[in-house]
């Protein structure tokens, strides 16, 4: 019998690090042994992706409700054709952001009430649940400066309001819950791996050969 699949996602506001430490991680996760799919969200299927040029377009304008349904559209399509089929095959799927940043910009963010979010996000990710949740936290000046020395064009979130961002934040600072660990977004990024990786093997211990 196959043994069960890995979901592992990492989440954090904008400049926080996911994306720097997602190749690492991967690559630590292949020199231990399993080879594993690599996503991000919105995107990866060629739905997501159109939905993510749409959501992070400085020039396309979408009120709250919509951006809202644009975001649950990809994620619905990204769990049916990538992560639900990795998952059943026994695979570690490693996610840049997936359901907990629907909350965190659409509804601590946006303002949007709960009891219009949640049920609307539990089923567009088919109700599936991570293994683990890295919350990479940061300062939101950190964050903007990490952004402007990488010379980054600034999406339509990146240009959101400094009271946008700090509800963000505020919201994944608070964010508990069983497989939920919180990182120093502000560690030097072999560090940060360090500690990342040490969460990944005590949340499958005994699944990797190495590491």
């Amino acid at each position: 019998m196959n043994r069960p699949g890995l979901f592992l996602v990492l989440e954090g506001s904008e400049g926080s690090g996911k994306s720097t430490l997602l190749e690492p991680l991967a690559s630590r996760i292949r020199d231990a042994g399993e080879e594993p799919v690599v996503v991000r969200e919105p995107g990866t299927t060629r739905a997501a992706e159109f939905a993510r040029q749409a959501l992070l377009d400085p020039e396309h304008t979408l009120g709250p409700v919509a951006e809202l349904f644009f975001y649950l559209a990809a994620r619905a399509d990204l769990v049916q054709t990538v992560i639900r089929p990795a998952l059943a095959a026994g695979r570690v799927v490693l996610s840049d952001r997936f359901a907990l940043s629907t909350e965190a910009y659409q509804m601590a963010g946006r303002g949007l009430p709960p009891e219009v979010v949640l049920p609307a996000n539990s089923a567009a990710a088919d109700r599936l649940v991570p293994d683990l949740t890295l919350i990479l936290d940061l300062p939101p000046a950190v964050g903007q400066a990490r952004q402007v020395a990488a010379g980054k064009r600034l999406d339509r979130l990146d240009r959101e309001s400094a009271e946008f961002h700090r509800r963000v934040i505020e919201f994944y600072l608070a964010v508990r819950g069983d497989g939920v660990r919180h990182l120093d977004g502000c560690l030097p990024p072999d560090r940060l791996l360090q500690a990342a990786w040490a969460e990944v093997v005590a949340v499958a211990p005994g699944r990797f050969a190495a590491g």
